[in-house]
């Protein structure tokens, strides 16, 4: 073999894309249902330490308890983190850039919901601000996270 060779980075650029289908479990068919049949927004909570987990889990990943309860949440919360994504992915970003996502902590939750912000100008966002979920029109509604079209700031409260 050339030894010239042994020390050459080979690099092959490309992109994969590779669809495939995968099953919610029965949390997320439970949480995905009633988002999309009755508007509501659910959560579980840990039995045992009483965590509330959004997006739901089955079992609480803080103190391994098996068993949680459905709680329904509140569409409203406050803006932990974000970000403005300034380019675009097509097949793969949710909506063309410029758009702007963060990190939703529901009223009543201990974890957040990562997600669309919409009807807000990038400049005014700000961690902390208050936000409301913005459903999908009843009939338009698929049974998935975007069902959820985005979280907007809350106004004149």
């Amino acid at each position: 073999m050339n030894p010239e060779l042994i020390n050459e980075a080979l690099v092959h650029e490309g992109r994969i894309r590779m669809p495939y289908n995968w099953s919610v479990g029965e949390t997320g068919s439970h949480f995905f249902h009633e988002l999309r049949y009755n508007g509501q927004i659910w959560g579980t909570r840990c039995n045992q330490c009483a965590q509330v987990f959004m997006p739901p889990r089955k079992s609480c990943p803080q103190c391994l308890e098996p068993r949680t309860t459905w709680i329904q949440l509140p569409p409203e919360g406050s803006l932990i983190t974000y970000t403005v994504v300034r380019y675009s992915v097509p097949d793969i970003h949710p909506v063309e850039a410029p758009y702007a996502c963060g990190v939703i902590l529901l009223d009543g939750a201990d974890t957040g919901l990562v997600h669309l912000l919409g009807e807000v100008d990038f400049d005014l966002i700000k961690e902390g601000m208050r936000v409301e979920a913005v459903l999908e029109d009843k009939e338009q509604r698929k049974g998935n996270i975007l069902d959820i079209q985005y979280f907007r700031p809350v106004t004149g409260r």
